[in-house]
Formats: structure tokens, C-alpha cells, sequence
């Protein structure tokens, strides 16, 4: 089991998640970022601190959002892995609110 990045994320990439993970499990693209399920330890120290609830655990996934599983575990084998903040992606602030409201 693993957490999962969904596509609240995109077009966001606030990277707060990074920060608090302990073994480096976030991978990052032009829009989002992911997490490799495989060395994801659970420990669920993301989900909080995303702010934009992007990140559920892969057995609690909202309805709809299933393929995100699936999609983290391609898009980490595909994406570098991130271990430190960067700045959020132009705009995120704006897309935060709209996902808020």
C-alpha cells in the first residue's frame, strides 16, 4: 500500500509533501508531482500538509480517483525524484482557491 498524488495536484506543485517524507518517494513533472508506491512507507505524513488535499492513501482513494494509483506508479518510473521545496507552479495560489470553494 501507498499514498497517492491525485490531479488536485496539477497545474499546483506545491511541494510541502516533499519535505516531510523520510525516504524520498515524491517524483516531479512539469505539473504535479507523484509518489512511488514502491518506496512509499505509508507513514502518511503528506496528506496533511498538502494544502489542496491532494494526497489520499491508495486504500481510501475518493471516488473516481482510482486510476491515480496506476498513474503514480507510471509516472514515478518515468519522473526524477524531488527531495527538496521548490516553488509552486504559476497560478497554484488561484487553483487552490478554486478547488476550496
Amino acid at each position: 500500500m501507498a499514498y497517492v498524488v491525485t490531479d488536485a495536484c496539477r497545474g499546483c506543485r506545491y511541494t510541502e509533501c516533499v519535505t516531510v517524507c523520510p525516504v524520498e518517494c515524491f517524483h516531479l513533472d512539469e505539473q504535479m508531482t507523484y509518489i512511488d508506491p514502491e518506496n512509499c512507507i505509508d507513514c502518511g505524513g503528506c496528506a496533511p500538509i498538502c494544502p489542496v488535499g491532494a494526497i489520499h492513501p491508495s486504500w481510501q482513494m475518493p471516488v473516481g480517483k482510482g486510476e491515480w494509483v496506476e498513474i503514480n506508479r507510471l509516472r514515478a518510473a518515468e519522473t526524477p525524484v524531488i527531495a527538496a521545496k521548490i516553488p509552486p507552479l504559476p497560478g497554484a495560489d488561484e487553483q487552490a482557491r478554486r478547488l476550496a470553494s
